[in-house]
C-alpha cells in the first residue's frame, strides 16, 4: 500500500504539472481571445461610425431637398392665400354693396307698400261706404218697388248627409256627401252642378245676402234686426223660412230645439233663432219709447194638411190644445182668422213662454232625411197696437211730460180692459183690447208675422209612406201655391189664387204687399240634395223679382204745433 501510495503520489505530481502547464496555455487563450475581442470590437465601433456617417449624410441632404421644396411650397400657399384673400375681399365689398343697394331698395319697397297700404285702406273704406250706399240704395229700391228681400243661408254637412237608407254604391255615397253649394261672396251662391259623363257646370244665384256655412244666428239677425224698427214706424213686417226638409229652418227661425220635444233651447243666447231674438229686439224698442203707448199680442197657428189650427186655445180647464180654426176675407180685402186667440204679453219671456207650449202641439215626423222633420207651417204673429192722439193732437202734445202722462194714464186703462177680458181672449173682432172710442185717442196697429215653413221633401229620398206621405203631398202643394202666387204677382195677373191653399190665404197680406217681407233660405250643401237645392235657389230667384208696389204705411196722425 505504501508503494502504492508513493506511486499515486508521483502521478498525482505529475497530474498536477500537466494542469499547471495546460492551465498556463488556458490563460495565454484567455488573452488571445480577449485580444481578439477587443480588436473585434475596435472593428466594429469602426463600422458602426461610418454607417452613422453616412445615415447622417443622406439624411441631411433628404432634409435639405424636403426644406426646399416645402419652402417653395409655402411660397405658392402664400400667393395664392394672398390672391383668394383678395378675390374674397372683393366679393365681400359687392355684396356689402349689393346688400346696401337691397336695404334702399327695401326701404322704398316698404315705403310704396306702406302707401299702397293707405291706399288699400282708403280704397276699402269707400268700397265700403259705397257698398252701404249700395245698398242703402238697393233696400229703398226694394222699398218703391215693394220687391221681396231675400238671404240665403247654407247650413254646414252634418252627420245625417251620408246616404244612410238608400241602397247604393260605396263611389255613390262618396259623392253623396260631396259638397256643391257655397257662398262665393255675401252676395253670392255658388254651385257646382256635375252629371255623370258630363263636365261639371257652376252656377251663381245673386241675393241680398248670403251666409256660409261659418257664419252664427248672431251675423244672421244683425240682417233682419233692421226691419224691426219698421214695426214700430208703422209697417208690417213678416220673415219667412224657406227651404227642403233638413236645411236648416227650424233652427234658423228657433234655434236648437231639445231631443224628444220641439222646444227649443233657452240655454245659449248665441245659438237663439230669428223669433227669440226678434222678440228680445221688439220689446228692446218699445222700452225706449214712453211707458204704456204699446203693448203686444201673440198668436200661434200651424198648416197642417191644409187646415189652420190655433195653437193657444184652451178648454174649459184651461189647458192649451189645437183648435181648427178658418181663415176669411174681410170686407177691405184682408185675411183673417176669426176666433183665433190672442194672448197679452209683457215681455220677452212670456212671449217664449206661449211659443214652447204651442211649439209641443206642432206635428213632426220622422223621415230618412230628417229625424224631426216638421209637418206643418209654423205663423207667429206679434200683433203691436200703438196708442197715439188724433184730433187735438197738437195741443195734447205741447208739453212731452204731458203728452208721457196722458199715454201712460190711457195705456193704463187700456191694459187694465185686456188683463180683464184675456181669459176670454178669442177673435179679432172681440179682441181682448176693446177701447173706448173717442175723439183724441187712435190705435194703430202693426204685425210682425214669423213663418217657419215645413220643407219641401222628395218622397223616394224621404222615404215617407201612408199618412206621412199624405202631409207630404199637402206640403209640397201649399209650396207649390206659393210659387204660384209669386208668380201672379210677379206677372201682375188681374187674379192672384191667394185661395187655391189655406197657406197663402192666410199669408195673403204679407206677400200681396202689406208687408215688408223677407224670405230666407235655407239650403243644404251636399250633393244628395242637389236637386232640392236648386229648386228653393229658383224660388229665391223669382221672388227677389216680385214687384209688389210700395208697402203701405200706417197712418200715424200728424203733429201740429199749438197755437
Amino acid at each position: 500500500k505504501e508503494e502504492r501510495i508513493v506511486v499515486l503520489e508521483t502521478e498525482n505530481a505529475a497530474l498536477h504539472l500537466k494542469l499547471a502547464e495546460y492551465q498556463g496555455l488556458a490563460g495565454r487563450s484567455t488573452n488571445e481571445i480577449l485580444q481578439l475581442y477587443a480588436a473585434h470590437g475596435q472593428q466594429m465601433k469602426l463600422q458602426r461610425s461610418s454607417v452613422v456617417t453616412q445615415l447622417r449624410g443622406a439624411i441631411k441632404k433628404r432634409l435639405k431637398q424636403d426644406l426646399k421644396s416645402l419652402h417653395s411650397f409655402a411660397l405658392e400657399l402664400s400667393k395664392d392665400f394672398q390672391r383668394q384673400s383678395k378675390t374674397c375681399l372683393y366679393q365681400v365689398l359687392a355684396a356689402v354693396q349689393g346688400i346696401q343697394l337691397q336695404n334702399e331698395a327695401m326701404q322704398m319697397f316698404q315705403i310704396k307698400a306702406f302707401d299702397l297700404e293707405q291706399s288699400l285702406q282708403e280704397v276699402t273704406e269707400r268700397y265700403e261706404k259705397e257698398k252701404q250706399k249700395r245698398k242703402a240704395l238697393h233696400n229703398s229700391l226694394i222699398e218703391l218697388r215693394g220687391n221681396i228681400r231675400v238671404h240665403c243661408r247654407i247650413r254646414p254637412l252634418l252627420p245625417f248627409d251620408d246616404a244612410a237608407g238608400h241602397s247604393v254604391s260605396q263611389d255613390r255615397q262618396r259623392n253623396f256627401s260631396e259638397k256643391v253649394a257655397y257662398a262665393a261672396d255675401d252676395e253670392t251662391v255658388l254651385v257646382r252642378c256635375s252629371r255623370p259623363g258630363h263636365a261639371s257646370v257652376n252656377k251663381t244665384f245673386q241675393f241680398e245676402r248670403v251666409y256660409s256655412d261659418l257664419e252664427s244666428q248672431d251675423a244672421v239677425f244683425a240682417d233682419v234686426a233692421p226691419l224691426l224698427t219698421s214695426l214700430l214706424d208703422g209697417y208690417n213686417v213678416c220673415i219667412m223660412a224657406y227651404g227642403q226638409t233638413g236645411s236648416g229652418k227650424t233652427y234658423t227661425m228657433l234655434g236648437p230645439q231639445l231631443e224628444r220635444n220641439l222646444v227649443f233651447s233657452m240655454d245659449e243666447e248665441s245659438e237663439l233663432g230669428i223669433i227669440p231674438r226678434a222678440t228680445q229686439e221688439v220689446f228692446r224698442l218699445i222700452s225706449e219709447k214712453p211707458p204704456g203707448s204699446y203693448w203686444v199680442e201673440v198668436s200661434v197657428v200651424e198648416v197642417y194638411n191644409n187646415e189652420i189650427f190655433d195653437l193657444l186655445a184652451k178648454d174649459s180647464y184651461g189647458k192649451v190644445f189645437g183648435i181648427k180654426r178658418d181663415v176669411v176675407t174681410t170686407r177691405e180685402g184682408k185675411s183673417d182668422v176669426p176666433l183665433l186667440t190672442h194672448e197679452t204679453v209683457e215681455n220677452a219671456s212670456e212671449f217664449l213662454h206661449l211659443v214652447n207650449k204651442g211649439l209641443q202641439l206642432r206635428v213632426t215626423h220622422p223621415t230618412l232625411v230628417h229625424a224631426h222633420s216638421s209637418r206643418s207651417h209654423l205663423v207667429v204673429t206679434l200683433t203691436i197696437t200703438t196708442v197715439v192722439f188724433g184730433d187735438n193732437f197738437g195741443t195734447l202734445w205741447e208739453d212731452e211730460q204731458t203728452s208721457q202722462r196722458l199715454n201712460k194714464e190711457a195705456s193704463c186703462t187700456f191694459l187694465q180692459k185686456a188683463r180683464d177680458n184675456k181669459s176670454t181672449s178669442s177673435s179679432r173682432a172681440s179682441s181682448p183690447v176693446q177701447l173706448e172710442a173717442t175723439e183724441k185717442m187712435k190705435q194703430v196697429k202693426t204685425r210682425l208675422q214669423l213663418v217657419d215653413l215645413a220643407g219641401s221633401e222628395c218622397v223616394g229620398m224621404s222615404g215617407v209612406t201612408g199618412a206621412a206621405l199624405r202631409e207630404t203631398s199637402f206640403i209640397n202643394r201649399s209650396l207649390s201655391a206659393l210659387a204660384d202666387v209669386l208668380g201672379a204677382i210677379a206677372e201682375q195677373r188681374a187674379h192672384v189664387p191667394y185661395r187655391n191653399s189655406k197657406l197663402t190665404h192666410l199669408l195673403q197680406d204679407s206677400v200681396g204687399g202689406d208687408a215688408k217681407l223677407l224670405v230666407m233660405l235655407c239650403i243644404s250643401p251636399g250633393q244628395k240634395y242637389l236637386t232640392e237645392s236648386m229648386q228653393s235657389l229658383g224660388f229665391g230667384t223669382r221672388a227677389r223679382q216680385v214687384q209688389r208696389g210700395q208697402v203701405k204705411k200706417k197712418n200715424f196722425p200728424v203733429p201740429s204745433k199749438g197755437k
